[in-house]
């Protein structure tokens, strides 16, 4: 129904400017957790997955981007998703890019964003994710908050603004991730370097208490980058990889599209896919992987799954598809060789 129901909707909402196609459907999440809630949308129960100490309900969760202030979980969760990301959210509130700042690649099945973290803030998501906690609402998945730096905050501060949002949402959200490889916010991936990064998770992981922090890292780092910094993350008492973010270079029939920003989708695939294999090899089984990047078909968590991650988590897929995606993923990986 929800399939069906898209297929109609859909070419309305690409008629309209991206973000405010976004903001009208965010609006109507309600509505879709109704419909969802006529058919049975979450995963069996063979498909549940163990990311280290946390147990997705199926192997395609939800990555961080779509909501960034945590007011549709209940929804994410009647979708079918075996995890939901929200943020990214930032110590500070703040208004973000200028727009426009997102835009659709049609054709090519993709995104780019250059959106700069807009967001309520930590202390406003925590007062969402407490108020499902007080109602009865907490989801039977996990739940992960992604936290990246605030705008006017110098990477000197960063680790204190990291320290804030944390402390904010503590013992409210079931993990916590480290994002520093937003494009968007300028100086952030500056972050991914030994030093810096060593000194942000030092800290952060400590003040995390039981809760679970993972990192998510850029596609654009070169191998040795890449595979340091996954180093730098089980030395520093990490619970996992997330990989990849959005990519800020433009391969094959994106090289005319919006030059700043970060690309997601179907032509992130081939990228991301060698990155997550170094982030794989780099740490060699210490911690869980997620693996993220043009994340769109059965083939495509096979895959992942098969390579060595212990999850998956795609967003812009969910822009071209609609709704009912995750659950036919979830369904098309019970078939045979599934």
């Amino acid at each position: 129904m929800l399939t069906l129901l898209y297929k109609v909707v859909r070419p309305l909402l690409f008629h309209l400017d991206p973000e405010e196609a976004h903001e009208l459907v965010m609006g109507t999440l309600p509505f879709a957790r109704w419909l969802a809630a006529l058919a049975p949308l979450r995963p069996d129960p063979a498909l549940a997955c163990r990311v280290g100490p946390l147990t997705f309900a199926g192997p395609v969760g939800l990555a961080a981007g779509l909501d960034k202030d945590g007011v549709g979980i209940r929804t994410w969760e009647a979708l079918g998703f075996g995890a939901i990301e929200v943020g990214t959210v930032t110590g500070h509130a703040q208004k973000g890019n200028p727009r426009p700042r997102l835009f659709r690649l049609k054709e090519q099945r993709a995104l780019i964003n250059r959106m700069g973290f807009n967001n309520e803030g930590a202390i406003a998501l925590a007062a969402n994710l407490q108020r499902l906690r007080d109602t009865g609402h907490w989801p039977k998945v996990p739940v992960g908050a992604n936290l990246g730096k605030s705008k006017v905050i110098g990477n000197d501060e960063a680790v204190l603004d990291y320290l804030n949002s944390l402390r904010a949402l503590k013992d409210r959200a079931d993990y916590f991730v480290i994002n520093v490889s937003s494009p968007n916010t300028p100086g952030l991936r500056d972050l991914q370097e030994r030093e810096p990064l060593q000194r942000l998770l030092e800290a952060a992981v400590p003040e995390a208490g039981r809760t679970p922090v993972f990192l998510k890292l850029a596609p654009d780092l070169e191998d040795d980058a890449l595979a340091e910094a996954v180093n730098v993350a089980v030395e520093s008492g990490c619970g996992g990889i997330i990989a990849t973010n959005t990519t800020l270079s433009r391969p094959g029939e994106t090289a005319r599209a919006e030059q700043y920003g970060g690309l997601s989708g179907e032509p992130l695939k081939p990228l991301a896919r060698q990155k997550i294999r170094v982030a794989l090899q780099a740490a060699a089984g210490r911690v869980p992987v997620i693996g993220v990047g043009g994340v769109s078909s059965a083939d495509d968590v096979r895959e992942l799954l098969k390579m060595g991650c212990a999850a998956t988590q795609l967003y812009t897929a969910l822009i071209y598809e609609g709704p009912g995606l995750v659950a036919r993923i979830h369904r098309d990986l019970l078939l045979p060789g599934g």
